[in-house]
C-alpha cells in the first residue's frame, strides 16, 4: 500500500463553524406542517441523510420519502415517479441523485453544503494524479464532486468498497482510491490490494480517539463499540462491528448489547434511537485531553440543513442543482457499474 505525499485533510480554519438555529416546539411543528404542504404543493419527495437534522428527518419518513446513505437516497430518488427531489444532505448527494434522475428537478435546502472529502479531492488535481498513475484501476468513493466520479472506473460506497476492491484484485488490478485514506486504508487491510490511497479525511471521523476510547470503554465495560471505516485505524482496532451508517443500524439490532459507543457522525443516533428506544446510544469521543475538535462528532454541512432552509428552498424552487449532461453520463458509467455489481 502506498499513499499520496500530499495532505489534502481540510485544517480547523477550513472548516465552518456553523451553528443551527434554535427553534421553540411550536416553531418546529409550524414549520413541518408547512414543509408538508409544500411538499404537497410541488409534487416533490424529500430524500434526507442519516445525518441531517432528526426533524427534516422525521418529515421523510412521515411523507413517504427517504432517510438513508448517499446511493439508496438517490437509487430511492430515480424510482420514485415525483418529478422533483428534495435532497437533504451535501452537494455531492445532490449531484448523485440528478445524474441517476438527469430528467428530474433536484433540489436542496441549501448549496452551501459540502463535504471534506469532496472539497479535499480537487478535480484539477486529481486528473493529473490519475494520468500519472494511468496503469491504475481509479476506484472512488461515493463522497466525491461529480468530476471526480466522471475520472473513475468506478464507484463505491463504503458498504461495497471491499467487496468491489477484491473482486478487481482477483482480475490482477491494482488500484487507485480517493479520496478517504482511513477507508483506503481499512479495505487495503481486508483485501490486501495493491492500493495508492489519495489522502484525504472526513472531518468527523478522523477526530474520534483510540486512547479515549478505551477510557471510555473502561467507564462502560459491557458496551458494544461500533464504529465508521472513515475512523483512523486505530479506533476501527477497537471495534466490535465496522460498517456503513446502514451496517451500524443493523448491528445495533442485531447484537445483544443494550449500550453502545458509537463513532460516527451523532445524526445518526436519531434513526439508532428510533429503532431500538430500549438500548442506550454513547457518542465516541472525538478530543483527547486538551485537544480541539473541528466537528464534535456532527459535519457543520450537514447541520446547515435546516427546517427553515427546506421551507425556503420549496416555496422559492431555488437551490437547484445542475450538472452538465456530458459529465453527468461519464459519471454515470461508474456508478452504474457499482449498481450492477452483485451484493
Amino acid at each position: 500500500m502506498l499513499e499520496i505525499a500530499k495532505d489534502y485533510t481540510l485544517a480547523l480554519e477550513d472548516v465552518p463553524n456553523f451553528k443551527p438555529e434554535d427553534l421553540s416546539k411550536d416553531q418546529v411543528v409550524r414549520l413541518k406542517h408547512e414543509i408538508t404542504e409544500l411538499l404537497n404543493k410541488r409534487n416533490a419527495v424529500l430524500v434526507a441523510h442519516y445525518y441531517v437534522d432528526g426533524d427534516v428527518q422525521d418529515i421523510a419518513h412521515e411523507t413517504g420519502g427517504c432517510v438513508s446513505d448517499s446511493l439508496e437516497m438517490a437509487r430511492f430518488g430515480r424510482d420514485h415517479p415525483a418529478p422533483v427531489l428534495v435532497v437533504s444532505g451535501v452537494r455531492f448527494m445532490g449531484e448523485t441523485a440528478k445524474v441517476l434522475s438527469p430528467e428530474k428537478t433536484v433540489l436542496m435546502p441549501t448549496l452551501k453544503a459540502e463535504c471534506s472529502l469532496d472539497l479535499g479531492c480537487p478535480p484539477d488535481e486529481f486528473r493529473a494524479f490519475c494520468e500519472e498513475h494511468s496503469d491504475r484501476t481509479v476506484v472512488v468513493y461515493a463522497n466525491t464532486s461529480v468530476a471526480v466520479k466522471a475520472l473513475s472506473d468506478w464507484v463505491v460506497t463504503s458498504s461495497v468498497g471491499h467487496k468491489i476492491v477484491e473482486h478487481l484484485k482477483t482480475q490482477g488490478e491494482q488500484i487507485l482510491w480517493a479520496p478517504d485514506k482511513h477507508l483506503g486504508h481499512y479495505i487495503q487491510q481486508k483485501t490486501k490490494a495493491d492500493m495508492l490511497l489519495w489522502s484525504g479525511a472526513c472531518v468527523v471521523h478522523e477526530e474520534f480517539k483510540h486512547q479515549a476510547l478505551l477510557d471510555m470503554k473502561k467507564v462502560y465495560p459491557d458496551a458494544g463499540i461500533l464504529v465508521h471505516p472513515e475512523s483512523p485505524s486505530s479506533v476501527i482496532e477497537l471495534a466490535d462491528v465496522v460498517g456503513s451508517t446502514s451496517q451500524i443500524l443493523r448491528a445495533a439490532s442485531e447484537l445483544p448489547q443494550n449500550v453502545f459507543i458509537v463513532a460516527t457522525d451523532r445524526g445518526l443516533f436519531h434513526q439508532l434511537r428510533r429503532a431500538e428506544p430500549q438500548k442506550r446510544f454513547i457518542e465516541a469521543p472525538t478530543a483527547g485531553d486538551g485537544a480541539t475538535c473541528k466537528s464534535c462528532a456532527h459535519c457543520p454541512w450537514m447541520a446547515m440543513n435546516e427546517l427553515k432552509t427546506l421551507k425556503h428552498s420549496l416555496e422559492n424552487f431555488d437551490n437547484e442543482i445542475h450538472v452538465d449532461p456530458a459529465m453527468g453520463e461519464r459519471a454515470m458509467i461508474p456508478l452504474q457499474r457499482m449498481l450492477d455489481f452483485p451484493r
